[in-house]
């Protein structure tokens, strides 16, 4: 199927409601953001995310571990061949890969990550930490670029380093959470450098001034690839921005709550109230109307393979055009942020409801 053909797509319009549910209940941070995108970018994200996170699900919460990564590829090759297993994210992820004729070195560099999950590795160096973030989530940033049709070097380089941004702020969130499933994340060279044994401290995981320490490092890196990522964002269609500038400044803005709370992730994880949320939508109306110089800094190097392996498809593809029923829909990005506020509200009066009905 060639770039931006809509012959015999596989996925339904119930199995994109069946995706958008997956993410609304599991991705809620992408969700939200990915409201703001145009509804001719947001469909095959859903897709796209949909498919990642069941395979992360799979992984994370499947009792053989080994045989879940088996079936992962298999399906994987079915997508690419253009057969999915009935499943509703195969089927849409199938119509992303074929529209967007995205490299299978991208998903199958994701599924390495996961199998380096499954083998409960551990890594020494913010290096060898950041190879695992472009594997989990920079292969991601770069698909997302594909979609977004985005495809020149530089930009999809940013855009791997806004995924490994990401995950890095998801492990200093997690640190606890991580660590009572027997995981760890954290540098091991950084841990000890602070005194602290790493097998010891999985054992009774503690939280401590050191170990403050270690997290507020983690997540000084991630705002450096933060700011990295900005140029590029700044780069993408102008309907794409407003969408993912929110994620960016949401998922940063977690990072921001573990260091209002002393960097201390073990004993608690942070959350980013809706209040708050609806002032970052709001910046990120203002941020994507900037444009910055993308400047000359070097690409992550732990990225590189993921930027190579673009090369064949590096051609512009012409860009799906946005419908006037939606254009009207959204005239303006303030009207899509004020909705967005609301829907946040919403949600969170919604989940307190929930609570006070059934409480954990």
């Amino acid at each position: 199927m060639p770039p931006f053909s809509n012959a015999s797509p596989h996925a339904s319009l119930a199995d994109v409601a069946a995706c958008r549910a997956t993410l609304r209940g599991g991705s809620r941070t992408f969700f939200a953001a990915s409201l703001a995108l145009p509804k001719s970018v947001r469909k095959p994200a859903t897709g796209l995310y949909a498919f990642c996170r069941m395979a992360d699900d799979a992984i994370d919460h499947g009792a053989d571990r080994s045989a879940a990564l088996a079936d992962l590829h298999a399906r994987l090759e079915r997508i690419y061949a253009g057969v999915p297993e009935d499943a509703a994210a195969d089927r849409a992820f199938a119509d992303c890969v074929a529209r967007f004729a995205i490299p299978k070195q991208f998903p199958l560099a994701l599924l390495e990550g996961f199998a380096w999950d499954a083998a409960g590795r551990r890594y020494d160096s913010l290096s060898d930490l950041k190879a695992y973030g472009v594997r989990v989530a920079g292969t991601v940033g770069a698909m997302m670029a594909m979609v977004m049709n985005v495809r020149e070097r530089v930009l999809v380089a940013r855009a791997c380093e806004l995924g490994v941004a990401m995950q890095l702020t998801n492990i200093a969130r997690d640190v606890g959470e991580d660590a009572r499933s027997g995981r760890l994340y954290l540098p091991q060279a950084w841990l000890r450098e602070a005194g602290i044994e790493a097998d010891a401290w999985l054992a009774n995981p503690r939280f401590d001034a050191r170990l403050a320490a270690v997290i507020e490092r983690l997540l000084a890196a991630a705002e450096e690839l933060y700011a990295r990522s900005d140029a590029g964002l700044a780069q993408l269609p102008a309907a794409c921005r407003p969408g993912m500038f929110a994620a960016r400044l949401l998922y940063a803005e977690i990072g921001h709550e573990v260091a209002r709370r002393g960097f201390d992730s073990v004993s608690q994880r942070a959350v980013v109230p809706w209040q708050r949320k609806a002032r970052i939508l709001a910046d990120a109306v203002v941020a994507a109307k900037r444009q910055p110089a993308l400047g000359s800094a070097a690409d992550l190097e732990e990225a590189g393979f993921l930027v190579e392996a673009m090369a064949p498809t590096m051609q512009t593809l012409p860009a799906p055009p946005e419908s006037a029923r939606e254009r009207a829909r959204w005239p303006r990005l303030e009207d899509r942020v004020a909705w967005l506020v609301d829907l946040f509200e919403r949600l969170e009066r919604r989940d307190a409801a929930s609570n006070a009905v059934n409480p954990s």
